[in-house]
Protein backbone atom coordinates (compact mmCIF):
# COMPACT_ATOMS: atom_id res chain seq x y z
CA UNK A 1 0.00 0.00 0.00
CA UNK A 2 1.34 3.46 -0.65
CA UNK A 3 -1.10 6.39 0.51
CA UNK A 4 1.18 8.73 0.28
CA UNK A 5 4.89 10.41 0.14
CA UNK A 6 6.83 11.72 3.57
CA UNK A 7 7.91 14.82 3.56
CA UNK A 8 11.31 13.44 2.52
CA UNK A 9 9.60 12.29 -0.36
CA UNK A 10 9.74 8.90 0.22
CA UNK A 11 6.64 6.35 -0.38
CA UNK A 12 4.68 5.87 3.07
CA UNK A 13 3.99 2.06 3.31
CA UNK A 14 1.82 0.28 5.37
CA UNK A 15 3.75 -1.23 8.35
CA UNK A 16 4.88 -4.74 8.01
CA UNK A 17 6.32 -4.71 11.54
CA UNK A 18 4.57 -2.91 14.62
CA UNK A 19 7.96 -3.04 16.89
CA UNK A 20 11.06 -4.24 16.08
CA UNK A 21 14.12 -4.59 18.71
CA UNK A 22 17.48 -4.14 17.17
CA UNK A 23 20.50 -5.59 19.78
CA UNK A 24 23.49 -3.95 18.85
CA UNK A 25 23.34 -0.69 16.81
CA UNK A 26 26.76 -1.08 15.56
CA UNK A 27 27.38 -1.23 11.81
CA UNK A 28 24.94 -4.04 10.74
CA UNK A 29 22.64 -2.99 13.27
CA UNK A 30 22.21 0.80 12.80
CA UNK A 31 22.33 0.05 8.64
CA UNK A 32 19.37 -2.20 9.24
CA UNK A 33 17.55 0.35 11.55
CA UNK A 34 18.12 2.74 9.01
CA UNK A 35 16.70 1.16 6.46
CA UNK A 36 13.57 0.05 8.53
CA UNK A 37 12.80 3.80 9.17
CA UNK A 38 13.52 5.18 5.97
CA UNK A 39 11.44 2.77 4.04
CA UNK A 40 8.59 2.98 6.44
CA UNK A 41 8.51 -1.06 7.65
CA UNK A 42 8.28 -0.87 11.27
CA UNK A 43 6.02 1.92 13.79
CA UNK A 44 8.76 1.23 16.53
CA UNK A 45 12.55 0.42 16.14
CA UNK A 46 14.26 0.24 19.60
CA UNK A 47 17.62 0.18 19.63
CA UNK A 48 19.62 -1.81 22.82
CA UNK A 49 23.62 -1.51 22.81
CA UNK A 50 26.00 -0.73 25.82
CA UNK A 51 28.30 1.33 23.44
CA UNK A 52 26.30 4.74 24.66
CA UNK A 53 27.87 6.75 21.35
CA UNK A 54 26.22 4.20 19.27
CA UNK A 55 23.23 4.92 21.28
CA UNK A 56 23.78 8.73 20.53
CA UNK A 57 25.04 7.88 17.01
CA UNK A 58 21.34 5.81 16.03
CA UNK A 59 18.89 8.86 17.50
CA UNK A 60 20.98 11.56 15.78
CA UNK A 61 20.84 9.55 12.53
CA UNK A 62 17.42 8.77 12.70
CA UNK A 63 18.00 4.67 12.58
CA UNK A 64 16.03 4.35 15.99
CA UNK A 65 12.57 5.81 17.63
CA UNK A 66 14.20 5.43 21.10
CA UNK A 67 16.99 3.58 22.58
CA UNK A 68 17.85 1.98 26.11
CA UNK A 69 20.89 -0.13 27.30
CA UNK A 70 18.37 -3.04 28.63
CA UNK A 71 17.71 -5.62 26.52
CA UNK A 72 15.26 -7.70 28.86
CA UNK A 73 13.01 -4.32 29.23
CA UNK A 74 13.19 -4.03 25.25
CA UNK A 75 12.16 -7.31 23.71
CA UNK A 76 8.64 -7.64 26.03
CA UNK A 77 5.85 -7.31 23.29
CA UNK A 78 8.00 -7.31 20.33
CA UNK A 79 7.50 -9.30 17.41
CA UNK A 80 10.99 -9.26 15.93
CA UNK A 81 14.21 -9.13 17.60
CA UNK A 82 17.54 -8.60 15.40
CA UNK A 83 20.53 -9.72 17.99
CA UNK A 84 23.30 -7.68 15.85
CA UNK A 85 25.95 -8.18 18.39
CA UNK A 86 29.78 -10.01 17.31
CA UNK A 87 28.56 -13.71 16.30
CA UNK A 88 30.62 -14.50 20.10
CA UNK A 89 28.04 -12.74 21.94
CA UNK A 90 25.04 -14.03 20.63
CA UNK A 91 24.23 -17.03 22.41
CA UNK A 92 24.85 -15.06 25.91
CA UNK A 93 22.60 -12.81 24.71
CA UNK A 94 19.85 -14.70 23.84
CA UNK A 95 20.22 -16.52 27.15
CA UNK A 96 19.48 -12.70 28.88
CA UNK A 97 16.26 -12.04 27.06
CA UNK A 98 14.48 -15.77 26.56
CA UNK A 99 12.69 -15.30 29.77
CA UNK A 100 11.07 -12.07 28.74
CA UNK A 101 10.34 -12.27 24.63
CA UNK A 102 6.45 -12.18 24.44
CA UNK A 103 4.59 -15.35 22.99
CA UNK A 104 5.09 -15.39 19.17
CA UNK A 105 7.98 -13.63 19.09
CA UNK A 106 10.76 -14.66 16.18
CA UNK A 107 14.55 -14.01 16.86
CA UNK A 108 17.63 -13.84 14.57
CA UNK A 109 20.99 -12.76 13.87
CA UNK A 110 23.40 -11.13 11.45
CA UNK A 111 26.20 -13.54 12.10
CA UNK A 112 28.45 -14.62 10.07
CA UNK A 113 28.54 -18.31 11.40
CA UNK A 114 25.17 -20.57 11.57
CA UNK A 115 25.67 -24.55 12.68
CA UNK A 116 26.56 -23.30 16.49
CA UNK A 117 24.50 -20.24 17.13
CA UNK A 118 21.66 -21.98 15.49
CA UNK A 119 21.99 -24.99 17.28
CA UNK A 120 22.30 -23.90 20.57
CA UNK A 121 19.92 -20.76 20.04
CA UNK A 122 17.19 -23.63 18.97
CA UNK A 123 17.76 -25.46 22.45
CA UNK A 124 17.01 -21.60 24.80
CA UNK A 125 14.04 -20.60 23.01
CA UNK A 126 10.91 -20.86 25.27
CA UNK A 127 7.63 -22.72 23.67
CA UNK A 128 5.84 -20.41 21.34
CA UNK A 129 9.31 -17.95 20.20
CA UNK A 130 11.22 -19.16 17.26
CA UNK A 131 15.10 -18.66 16.09
CA UNK A 132 15.53 -18.46 12.84
CA UNK A 133 19.27 -17.65 11.87
CA UNK A 134 20.18 -14.95 9.47
CA UNK A 135 23.32 -13.36 7.81
CA UNK A 136 23.30 -10.27 6.11
CA UNK A 137 26.38 -10.88 3.50
CA UNK A 138 27.00 -7.06 3.46
CA UNK A 139 29.57 -5.22 5.55
CA UNK A 140 32.22 -2.64 5.24
CA UNK A 141 35.92 -1.57 6.73
CA UNK A 142 34.54 0.94 8.85
CA UNK A 143 32.70 -0.26 11.93
CA UNK A 144 30.01 1.03 14.48
CA UNK A 145 26.89 2.94 14.25
CA UNK A 146 29.15 5.78 12.36
CA UNK A 147 29.66 3.28 9.17
CA UNK A 148 26.42 2.30 8.82
CA UNK A 149 24.22 2.84 5.62
CA UNK A 150 20.65 2.65 4.70
CA UNK A 151 21.30 1.09 1.68
CA UNK A 152 23.83 -1.58 3.01
CA UNK A 153 22.03 -4.61 1.93
CA UNK A 154 20.60 -3.15 -1.32
CA UNK A 155 20.72 -6.69 -3.92
CA UNK A 156 22.96 -7.79 -1.36
CA UNK A 157 22.82 -11.18 -0.69
CA UNK A 158 20.78 -12.49 2.24
CA UNK A 159 20.61 -15.60 3.75
CA UNK A 160 18.61 -17.43 6.31
CA UNK A 161 19.37 -20.72 7.86
CA UNK A 162 15.88 -22.12 9.62
CA UNK A 163 15.39 -25.68 10.70
CA UNK A 164 13.11 -28.21 8.95
CA UNK A 165 10.34 -27.69 11.99
CA UNK A 166 10.86 -24.06 12.05
CA UNK A 167 7.12 -22.74 11.54
CA UNK A 168 6.49 -20.96 8.12
CA UNK A 169 5.13 -17.84 9.61
CA UNK A 170 8.39 -17.19 11.36
CA UNK A 171 10.82 -18.14 8.47
CA UNK A 172 8.38 -15.62 6.51
CA UNK A 173 8.82 -12.62 9.32
CA UNK A 174 12.37 -12.86 8.44
CA UNK A 175 11.89 -13.14 5.09
CA UNK A 176 10.56 -9.73 5.15
CA UNK A 177 12.79 -8.00 7.09
CA UNK A 178 15.69 -9.34 4.39
CA UNK A 179 13.64 -8.50 1.29
CA UNK A 180 12.13 -5.20 2.82
CA UNK A 181 15.55 -3.71 3.30
CA UNK A 182 16.32 -4.16 0.20
CA UNK A 183 18.25 -7.95 0.32
CA UNK A 184 18.35 -11.08 -2.08
CA UNK A 185 16.90 -14.16 0.22
CA UNK A 186 18.90 -17.13 -0.27
CA UNK A 187 17.51 -20.09 2.29
CA UNK A 188 20.26 -23.07 3.48
CA UNK A 189 20.86 -25.00 6.28
CA UNK A 190 22.98 -24.08 8.50
CA UNK A 191 25.99 -26.31 7.21
CA UNK A 192 25.78 -25.46 3.79
CA UNK A 193 25.91 -21.90 5.04
CA UNK A 194 29.08 -22.47 7.38
CA UNK A 195 31.05 -24.33 4.50
CA UNK A 196 30.22 -21.60 1.91
CA UNK A 197 31.25 -18.42 3.77
CA UNK A 198 34.07 -20.55 4.85
CA UNK A 199 34.96 -20.46 1.21
CA UNK A 200 34.33 -17.20 0.07
CA UNK A 201 34.68 -14.65 3.02
CA UNK A 202 36.19 -16.51 6.01
CA UNK A 203 39.14 -18.10 4.30
CA UNK A 204 40.22 -14.90 1.90
CA UNK A 205 39.86 -12.33 5.46
CA UNK A 206 42.67 -14.90 7.01
CA UNK A 207 44.59 -14.51 3.64
CA UNK A 208 44.44 -10.71 3.41
CA UNK A 209 45.57 -10.76 6.62
CA UNK A 210 48.28 -12.95 6.05
CA UNK A 211 48.98 -11.24 3.09
CA UNK A 212 49.84 -7.68 5.15
CA UNK A 213 51.75 -9.43 8.36
CA UNK A 214 54.03 -10.98 5.58
CA UNK A 215 54.63 -7.31 4.47
CA UNK A 216 54.99 -6.15 7.93
CA UNK A 217 57.94 -9.34 8.72
CA UNK A 218 59.67 -8.75 5.55
CA UNK A 219 63.25 -6.74 6.28
CA UNK A 220 61.95 -2.92 5.26
CA UNK A 221 58.71 -4.39 4.33
CA UNK A 222 56.64 -1.28 5.95
CA UNK A 223 58.80 0.60 3.64
CA UNK A 224 56.63 -0.70 0.73
CA UNK A 225 53.32 0.48 1.61
CA UNK A 226 53.05 3.68 -0.31
CA UNK A 227 53.61 1.44 -3.20
CA UNK A 228 50.89 -0.78 -2.37
CA UNK A 229 48.00 1.25 -4.00
CA UNK A 230 46.73 -1.37 -6.14
CA UNK A 231 47.04 -4.69 -6.58
CA UNK A 232 48.03 -5.13 -2.59
CA UNK A 233 45.61 -2.42 -1.34
CA UNK A 234 42.55 -4.02 -3.31
CA UNK A 235 43.68 -7.67 -2.04
CA UNK A 236 44.16 -6.95 1.30
CA UNK A 237 40.98 -4.23 1.66
CA UNK A 238 39.03 -6.48 4.26
CA UNK A 239 42.33 -7.25 6.57
CA UNK A 240 40.88 -3.50 8.39
CA UNK A 241 37.55 -5.21 9.82
CA UNK A 242 37.52 -5.30 13.01
CA UNK A 243 39.80 -7.75 14.95
CA UNK A 244 37.54 -8.93 17.71
CA UNK A 245 34.65 -9.70 15.35
CA UNK A 246 36.64 -11.96 12.91
CA UNK A 247 38.61 -13.51 15.75
CA UNK A 248 34.50 -15.18 16.85
CA UNK A 249 33.86 -15.77 13.06
CA UNK A 250 36.74 -18.02 13.03
CA UNK A 251 36.41 -19.84 16.23
CA UNK A 252 32.91 -20.67 15.45
CA UNK A 253 33.18 -21.40 12.41
CA UNK A 254 36.53 -23.20 12.68
CA UNK A 255 35.52 -27.17 11.37
CA UNK A 256 34.71 -25.06 7.71
CA UNK A 257 37.49 -22.58 8.14
CA UNK A 258 39.93 -25.18 8.52
CA UNK A 259 38.28 -27.48 5.62
CA UNK A 260 38.70 -24.89 2.96
CA UNK A 261 42.39 -23.43 4.56
CA UNK A 262 43.74 -26.83 3.39
CA UNK A 263 42.37 -27.03 0.24
CA UNK A 264 43.40 -23.25 -0.08
CA UNK A 265 47.39 -24.90 1.37
CA UNK A 266 47.04 -27.88 -1.29
CA UNK A 267 46.62 -24.82 -4.43
CA UNK A 268 49.16 -23.03 -2.67
CA UNK A 269 52.17 -25.33 -2.39
CA UNK A 270 51.12 -26.79 -6.64
CA UNK A 271 51.99 -23.08 -7.42
CA UNK A 272 55.16 -22.93 -5.19
CA UNK A 273 56.26 -26.13 -6.77
CA UNK A 274 55.58 -24.73 -10.33
CA UNK A 275 57.33 -21.98 -9.73
CA UNK A 276 59.83 -23.54 -8.22
CA UNK A 277 60.37 -26.09 -10.84
CA UNK A 278 60.34 -23.62 -13.67
CA UNK A 279 56.83 -25.64 -15.12
CA UNK A 280 55.79 -22.79 -17.33
CA UNK A 281 52.52 -24.66 -18.84
CA UNK A 282 51.57 -25.97 -15.65
CA UNK A 283 51.62 -22.05 -14.17
CA UNK A 284 49.95 -20.64 -17.31
CA UNK A 285 46.83 -23.56 -17.01
CA UNK A 286 46.32 -22.45 -13.38
CA UNK A 287 46.37 -19.10 -14.15
CA UNK A 288 44.34 -19.10 -16.78
CA UNK A 289 41.75 -21.33 -15.10
CA UNK A 290 41.88 -18.53 -12.27
CA UNK A 291 42.17 -16.07 -14.07
CA UNK A 292 38.73 -17.73 -16.72
CA UNK A 293 36.78 -18.40 -13.46
CA UNK A 294 37.40 -14.61 -11.45
CA UNK A 295 35.87 -12.87 -15.33
CA UNK A 296 33.25 -15.02 -14.27
CA UNK A 297 32.07 -12.94 -11.17
CA UNK A 298 30.18 -9.31 -12.33
CA UNK A 299 32.47 -6.39 -11.09
CA UNK A 300 30.07 -5.19 -8.42
CA UNK A 301 28.34 -8.72 -7.96
CA UNK A 302 26.78 -8.68 -4.50
CA UNK A 303 25.53 -12.68 -3.86
CA UNK A 304 23.16 -14.44 -5.92
CA UNK A 305 22.55 -11.34 -8.60
CA UNK A 306 22.03 -11.72 -12.62
CA UNK A 307 25.37 -10.31 -14.40
CA UNK A 308 25.52 -6.42 -15.09
CA UNK A 309 25.49 -4.62 -18.30
CA UNK A 310 28.36 -2.38 -17.91
CA UNK A 311 30.28 1.14 -20.07
CA UNK A 312 32.86 3.05 -18.76
CA UNK A 313 32.50 6.21 -19.35
CA UNK A 314 35.35 9.06 -20.08
CA UNK A 315 34.77 12.24 -17.94
CA UNK A 316 36.63 16.01 -17.95
CA UNK A 317 37.38 16.93 -14.50
CA UNK A 318 34.96 19.44 -13.56
CA UNK A 319 32.04 20.20 -11.16
CA UNK A 320 28.70 18.53 -11.96
CA UNK A 321 30.22 16.11 -14.47
CA UNK A 322 28.58 12.52 -13.16
CA UNK A 323 25.09 14.44 -11.79
CA UNK A 324 25.10 15.50 -16.04
CA UNK A 325 25.40 11.87 -16.98
CA UNK A 326 22.94 10.49 -14.45
CA UNK A 327 20.71 13.59 -15.54
CA UNK A 328 21.11 12.35 -19.12
CA UNK A 329 20.09 8.80 -19.16
CA UNK A 330 17.37 9.86 -15.98
CA UNK A 331 15.35 11.93 -18.65
CA UNK A 332 15.68 9.08 -21.13
CA UNK A 333 14.30 6.53 -18.33
CA UNK A 334 17.07 4.59 -18.35
CA UNK A 335 18.13 2.93 -14.30
CA UNK A 336 21.59 3.03 -12.95
CA UNK A 337 22.14 -0.02 -11.43
CA UNK A 338 25.22 0.69 -10.06
CA UNK A 339 28.23 3.18 -10.33
CA UNK A 340 31.73 3.47 -9.62
CA UNK A 341 34.44 5.92 -10.16
CA UNK A 342 37.28 3.98 -11.52
CA UNK A 343 40.45 6.58 -11.94
CA UNK A 344 41.05 10.42 -11.99
CA UNK A 345 43.88 12.33 -12.91
CA UNK A 346 43.61 15.72 -11.00
CA UNK A 347 42.66 18.52 -13.14
CA UNK A 348 42.24 16.82 -16.50
CA UNK A 349 39.68 13.92 -16.07
CA UNK A 350 38.75 9.86 -15.40
CA UNK A 351 36.79 7.33 -15.77
CA UNK A 352 33.69 6.25 -14.40
CA UNK A 353 31.78 2.93 -14.70
CA UNK A 354 27.78 2.33 -15.41
CA UNK A 355 26.02 -0.54 -14.58
CA UNK A 356 22.65 -1.57 -16.32
CA UNK A 357 20.29 -3.93 -15.56
CA UNK A 358 19.31 -4.75 -19.02
CA UNK A 359 21.27 -5.19 -22.27
CA UNK A 360 18.73 -2.79 -23.60
CA UNK A 361 19.54 -0.20 -20.86
CA UNK A 362 23.11 -0.58 -21.70
CA UNK A 363 22.73 -0.11 -25.17
CA UNK A 364 20.65 3.04 -25.21
CA UNK A 365 23.10 4.38 -22.43
CA UNK A 366 26.00 4.16 -25.12
CA UNK A 367 23.84 6.07 -27.77
CA UNK A 368 22.64 8.83 -25.66
CA UNK A 369 26.19 9.63 -24.11
CA UNK A 370 28.01 9.40 -27.47
CA UNK A 371 25.79 11.18 -29.12
CA UNK A 372 26.38 13.84 -26.03
CA UNK A 373 29.98 13.99 -27.12
CA UNK A 374 31.39 11.37 -24.39
CA UNK A 375 34.01 8.69 -24.70
CA UNK A 376 32.54 5.45 -23.80
CA UNK A 377 33.46 1.70 -23.77
CA UNK A 378 30.82 -1.14 -23.90
CA UNK A 379 32.02 -3.84 -21.37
Amino acid sequence: MWPGLSTAGWPVRTPMFDRVVIIGVGLIGGSLGLALRRRSLARRVIGVDKNPENLRLAMESGAVHETTCDPAGAVRGSELVVIATPVGETTSVLKQLRNYLSFGAVVTDVGSTKVEVCTRAAEMMPPGTWFVGGHPMAGSEYSGMAGADPYLFENAFYIITPFPDTPARAVERVKLLAAGVGARVVQMTPEQHDRAVAAVSHVPHLVAAALVNTLVEMPGGEDFLPLGAGGFRDTTRVAAGNPLMWRDIFLSNRGAVIEVLACFRRELERLERAISDRREEEILTLLEQASRVRKKIPARMRGYLESMFEIVVGIPDRPGMIAGIAGLLGEAGINISDIEILRVREGEGGSIRLAFATAAGQEEAVRILRQAGYQVVKR
